[in-house]
C-alpha cells in the first residue's frame, strides 16, 4: 500500500512540475510579444578600402552588436558569422584572355592549429566573399571568368600555408598578378586569438596563375 501511494505522489509531483514548465514557456513564448531575439549582426552592404594584407579583408565568427541583444543562448563553437567585409578590389579581367583551367585557393595557416571544423568555415567565408567580389564588386566584377570557372565545375583546393608571413606575401603577389585575393581574420571567441589571418582565399582564376602563386605550397 505505502509503495502505490509514494508512487501516486511521484506521478502527482511530476505533473505538476511539467505544467508549471509549460506554462512558463507559453508566457515567455516570443508569438506571445513578451520576449523578442535579434540576430545582432544586421550591417550596410560591404565596402571596399585598399588596406595590407593584415589588416583588410576582416571576417569574424561571431561578435555582439553593443545595445542590442543576440544569439547569447548559441553555443559559440558552433557558429560561424561574417561580421565585417574590407576588402582590396583588384581589375582580374587581364585574365580573361589566359586559357585553360580555372579554380579557387585556399591557404590555411599551419601554425594555428585550427581544428577540422574551424577550417571548414573559414574557407566558406574565402570562398563566399570572392565570389560576391566577383559577382558585384565596383572593380573586380568579372562575369566572363566566374562563368568560365562554374562551367568548368568551380574546381576548388585547400593548401598548407606555414604563417603570417608566408600568406602575406602570397597575398601581394596575387594582388600583382590581378588575382582576386581575400584573407579572412577571426573575431577570436573560438580556438585562436582575435584578429588572427586564418585563410587565404584566392581566385577564382586560371591554374596556370595561380600555380605562379602557390605552386610550392602543399596539399592540405
Amino acid at each position: 500500500m505505502s509503495d502505490r501511494v509514494h508512487l501516486i505522489g511521484i506521478s502527482a509531483l511530476s505533473l505538476f512540475t511539467g505544467a508549471c514548465l509549460g506554462a512558463l514557456w507559453v508566457l515567455n513564448s516570443p508569438s506571445l510579444g513578451t520576449k523578442s531575439y535579434t540576430s545582432g549582426n544586421a550591417r550596410s552592404s560591404p565596402k571596399s578600402k585598399c588596406q595590407t594584407p593584415a589588416s583588410s579583408d576582416y571576417l569574424s565568427d561571431f561578435e555582439h552588436t553593443s545595445g542590442e541583444s543576440s544569439f547569447d543562448e548559441v553555443d559559440d563553437e558552433s557558429v560561424e558569422l561574417a561580421e565585417e567585409e574590407e576588402y582590396l578590389e583588384i581589375d582580374s579581367k587581364p585574365l580573361n584572355d589566359i586559357p585553360g583551367e580555372c579554380k579557387m585557393v585556399f591557404a590555411i595557416r599551419q601554425d594555428l592549429k585550427m581544428e577540422k571544423g574551424k577550417i571548414a568555415a573559414q574557407c566558406c567565408h574565402a570562398a563566399v566573399s570572392l565570389y560576391r567580389m566577383m559577382f558585384q564588386g565596383e572593380v573586380s566584377k568579372n562575369l566572363d571568368l566566374l562563368k568560365r570557372w562554374e562551367s568548368l565545375g568551380q574546381a576548388k583546393i585547400t593548401l598548407k600555408c606555414p604563417n603570417q608571413d608566408e600568406m602575406d606575401l602570397l597575398y601581394a603577389k596575387a594582388i600583382s598578378l590581378n588575382v582576386n585575393a581575400y584573407i579572412v581574420h577571426d573575431a577570436g571567441r573560438t580556438q585562436i586569438a582575435a584578429g588572427s589571418a586564418t585563410v587565404l582565399g584566392l581566385g577564382p582564376a586560371p591554374n596556370s596563375v595561380l600555380d605562379q602563386i602557390t605552386g610550392n605550397l602543399k596539399l592540405y
